[in-house]
């Protein structure tokens, strides 16, 4: 006969590795819960401390060294210097606008002989043109910076050239015996309208009436023999025009020389 197999009965109950699982578990349990109990502790020590500071004034009994340093009397006698003090400011202030006042009045009556030299000036280039029949080729304006006499271009050059013409010459020889009298600095500006010029002298406008304000000047040194310290020559394109471009007539008038007399306080 075969022998029959007994099964063995099964064991009841959790399994082994769960007791080791369930230490562990408990143990990290306590540990959070001794460092919530900690932190609790921390925090009531911290809120005894603050309330103490709050109920029991400490300081009170502490004798207060501001005091010692600075009585009252002093306090008062310092209060009292500071209002003389802010006193003899406000006199000082006064004062001050008032000499303000003085200088700015001298300086406008110092500043009329200026003006007044400035007229003079105007005056006598206005008279030199008149007697050497120049005010058809030349006008002249008194600006901020000196006496300006102004010629157009077709006394002076050929449309796109920077050439002083032949016929121009004579009144530019009186303009440089009007300067021989003035020992005033004189800048030459030339301008042109504002349609574009591309040759292979005169790339631009700029270099067009930078020449011509450059020919005016040479002319004006031989034919006088002036120091050229004394000239300045700019050219401003089309940049500072006096008339409208959109005509012929606004062209024409725009395309000129000006001979800036400048004034003495503007000299360099």
């Amino acid at each position: 006969m075969k022998r029959r197999n007994k099964q063995r009965p099964e064991k009841k109950g959790a399994p082994k590795w769960m007791v080791t699982y369930a230490d562990m578990v408990t143990l990290i349990l306590v540990f959070f819960v001794l460092l919530f109990s900690m932190s609790q502790i921390d925090a009531e020590k911290f809120r005894a401390i603050a309330d103490a500071f709050k109920s029991e004034n400490i300081f009170e009994a502490m004798p207060s060294i501001i005091e010692e340093q600075f009585p009252t009397e002093n306090v008062e006698v310092l209060k009292e210097e500071e209002n003389d003090d802010k006193s003899e400011d406000t006199i000082l202030g006064e004062d001050h606008e008032g000499q303000e006042q003085i200088d700015s009045e001298f300086n406008t009556v110092e500043g009329t002989p200026d003006q007044d030299e400035l007229d003079e000036l105007l005056a006598e280039v206005e008279s030199y043109l008149n007697k050497n029949d120049l005010n058809q080729v030349i006008s002249a304006t008194r600006t901020d910076q000196g006496v300006v006499l102004v010629l157009q271009e077709r006394v002076l050059f050929e449309t796109g050239e920077a050439e002083v013409l032949d016929p121009a010459k004579p009144f530019l020889n009186k303009i440089s015996t009007l300067l021989s009298n003035i020992p005033n600095e004189v800048r030459v500006e030339g301008h042109t309208d504002n349609r574009p010029i591309s040759s292979y002298r005169y790339p631009s406008n700029w270099e067009l009436s930078g020449a011509r304000a450059s020919s005016v000047i040479r002319f004006l040194i031989e034919s006088n023999d002036f120091k050229e310290s004394r000239f300045i020559a700019t050219g401003f394109g089309d940049t500072r025009p006096v008339a409208s471009n959109d005509s012929s007539e606004g062209w024409s008038t725009n395309r000129r020389v000006e001979i800036v007399i400048l004034d003495s306080t503007e000299e360099s």
